[in-house]
């Protein structure tokens, strides 16, 4: 496929808002009225996730939203807060955004090579500013209620802490308060951001955050990192203290804990097992293909091979080595791959259980909903009755 500059003028034109939300599982809140603004809803009932107000619902290239807690974007937000509800792959968040905006559009999905043009113009303005936010420590005595809504206890934030700040974005005028801040460091150690979470599921990154090299590291080594023998790696913070919490009595007191935020860049697997050079790294990533297309990249990074992965019918395909086979995502990885690689197991897979979708998930006790397989007498009924429905008058 030949590559081609990204114009996402011209994607937005073509994919608004509204159809990325509906994709989503958001649905019109009839109540809310109709106008030059539409309320969406994720979820229902008691159980609302979300809320975002879109603007102009029947101009697609005009769409914006926003919620009531200040925060918004366009549709190029909206994809970057839910990538990996879309199950793509690239070198960023941008690659990966415009991909799934080639999806919506009909269009083909642009290859990557040397080709960065539309890189630089797109993150224009995206340098973490630290003057931007003002930080204050967690007070453990007065432990925010967002943390036990995730089934974290008390004892796990304080055990946290050092690694958690409240956060609060000086120039968002319509939403004054404090949101919790999971900060980003890279190979110095310094900030390069924050994964920003809040109540109602919101979640979204600060502005500028680099999410190419630096990462949500949690090190309990006490300042000792070479100390540090196992490194988790999970997609969110909350899943990394989830799996903490549920594991911390198999877990050695030096370990350290990391979230790359709901993306996966090679130099942020890299940069964070530099720090700690005589770990092995665990794929703890979510159970869904995504998930599982990180733990490879992540076993290519370190063993020293790359490798192309793609999804195939029975599994996931990977060429490497001049070699292609096909690796089921359900059964360990590792020896699956040594079967046709040089593999030294300098990596390791502690996933959630097969039932839930991800670490935090597995502490609330929230499977995910089995799809079952209709019987042969219900397969058969079904049929019978769509013939009978097709039958003309």
């Amino acid at each position: 496929m030949p590559d081609y500059k990204v114009n996402f003028k011209e994607l937005k034109a073509r994919v608004g808002v509204t159809d990325v939300a509906y994709a989503l599982g958001y649905r019109l809140d009839r109540k809310a009225g109709v106008g030059r603004y539409i309320e969406l809803v994720l979820g229902d009932g008691q159980e609302k996730r979300d809320t975002i107000i879109v603007s102009h619902p029947n101009d697609r290239s005009a769409q914006t939203f926003f919620r009531r807690d200040g925060s918004k974007g366009d549709v190029l937000t909206l994809i970057r807060e839910n990538l990996d509800a879309f199950f793509v792959t690239g070198k960023d968040d941008w690659q990966k955004t415009a991909k799934v905006m080639a999806r919506f559009a009909n269009m083909p999905e642009p290859e990557y090579h040397e080709d960065w043009e539309y890189l630089k113009s797109a993150k224009a303005a995206s340098v973490f500013d630290a003057s931007r936010y003002e930080v204050r420590q967690i007070d453990v005595e007065r432990i925010p209620q967002i943390f036990r809504q995730r089934g974290l206890s008390d004892e796990t934030v304080r055990r946290f802490a050092a690694f958690i700040f409240l956060v609060r974005d000086k120039r968002n005028g319509n939403f004054d308060g404090y949101n919790i801040g999971f900060p980003y460091t890279g190979a110095d150690g310094q900030v390069k951001g924050y994964e920003i979470r809040g109540y109602g599921g919101y979640k979204s990154k600060a502005a500028g955050t680099d999410s190419s090299s630096a990462a949500w590291v949690a090190d309990f080594s006490g300042g000792n990192p070479e100390e540090v023998r196992s490194v988790f790696f999970c997609e969110s913070a909350f899943d990394a203290m989830a799996f903490h919490q549920m594991n911390r009595s198999r877990l050695h007191p030096d370990v350290a804990l990391v979230s790359l935020g709901g993306t996966f860049s090679d130099n942020q697997i890299t940069v964070v097992m530099n720090r700690f050079p005589k770990a092995k790294a665990f794929d703890c990533f979510d159970n869904d293909i995504a998930g599982r297309i990180y733990g490879l990249r992540m076993v290519g990074l370190i063993e020293g091979v790359p490798m192309k992965i793609s999804k195939a019918e029975d599994g996931l395909q990977v060429e490497a080595e001049g070699k292609t086979f096909t690796v089921n995502p359900a059964k360990p990885l590792a020896s699956q791959l040594a079967a046709h690689l040089p593999v030294r197991y300098l990596t390791g897979q502690w996933l959630p259980p097969k039932a839930f979708k991800d670490w935090n998930d597995c502490l609330l006790n929230k499977p995910v909903a089995p799809v079952l397989a209709p019987c042969k007498e219900e397969r058969d009924r079904n049929l019978a009755e769509r013939r009978k429905g097709s039958l003309k008058m």
